[in-house]
């Protein structure tokens, strides 16, 4: 686990803050069956947490309550990359009607205002019952940036080239 400090640094940093801003994270945890799952959420960051919103009834939230050990990854699709990695504790929290975060999470689609109209009305309906929030504190962060930060495997794999490049 990374100390308080290391973390803000990791999350305050300018490349994080862009991904942060993104809007899709893929979510990692274990299934009741325990086998591993990463499925794709939409997410906001409030400055601390990850929020992302999800049905009562979805399939994650009985292993989420089980296990509630996650990791998070949010990333660019172009070359290189820009990656962050995220661990944490899911806390579930259910909640009548629909929370402003999971209205906040399409924001940057492209929706024409009638598009936009009739999304919230098709969301209105559908989630009459609820949802629940995802709450995620970062306990852990790395950034790779294939600039700055590399996967360790690849750090190490440097560092021992340049060891034989001494000799």
């Amino acid at each position: 686990m990374r100390q308080p400090n290391e973390l803000t640094e990791v999350l305050n940093g300018p490349i994080s803050r862009e991904l942060l801003a993104r809007d899709i994270t893929r979510l990692a945890y274990v299934a009741k069956d325990g086998t591993p799952r990463n499925v794709p959420i939409g997410f906001t960051w409030n400055g601390s947490e990850i929020v992302m919103c999800t049905p009562p009834n979805a399939p994650k939230l009985p292993a989420l309550r089980a296990n509630p050990a996650v990791a998070l990854t949010i990333d660019t699709e172009v070359h290189p990359p820009k990656i962050l990695l995220l661990r944490g504790r899911a806390d579930l929290d259910v909640v009548d009607g629909i929370p402003d975060e999971y209205m906040k999470v399409t924001t940057s689609y492209e929706m024409s205002p009638e598009q936009r109209v009739e999304w919230e009305a098709g969301v209105r309906s559908l989630y009459r019952d609820g949802m629940v929030r995802i709450v995620v504190t970062p306990t852990w962060a790395k950034l790779i940036d294939f600039e700055t930060t590399l996967p360790s495997a690849v750090e190490e794999l440097i560092q021992r080239r340049d060891e034989r490049q001494r000799v």
